[in-house]
């Protein structure tokens, strides 16, 4: 059974999806890019995207009942893989002691033309 998660605390959907799913005992969320919910702005840089984003996801699950010490798998799209160090700065601030498993990938283009989007898998609290 598949429960939808929707807070106002995380942008909208940019298309036919929702922020999240839970199934059983997982959290699904949708890729979260670095719009900013309380005013549509999106920052400049890919520090502050990056944080923007994460920030996203953490509204997202927090809506589901979860927390981002129980991600367990996240996917990072990023536009330029020269980023990829300036991103894991950030990243890495969102995590207490472990990590989770993580792919990163470049792509050609992101909605909003955005530099980076994020998304996770986490178990409930």
């Amino acid at each position: 059974m598949k429960k939808v998660v929707s807070t106002e605390k995380a942008p909208a959907a940019l298309g036919p999806y929702s922020q999240a799913n839970i199934v059983g005992n997982l959290v699904f969320t949708s890729g979260m890019v670095p719009i900013n919910p309380a005013d549509g702005t999106i920052p400049a840089d890919v520090k502050s995207q990056a944080a923007q984003s994460l920030n996203n996801v953490k509204a997202v699950l927090e809506a589901a009942g979860s927390s981002m010490d129980n991600v367990f798998k996240t996917t990072v799209f990023i536009k330029n893989m020269d980023d990829f160090g300036q991103i894991n700065e950030v990243y890495a601030t969102y995590f207490n002691g472990d990590f989770p498993s993580r792919s990163c990938v470049e792509v050609a283009r992101l909605p909003k033309d955005v530099l980076v989007e994020i998304e996770a898998i986490a178990t409930l609290d």
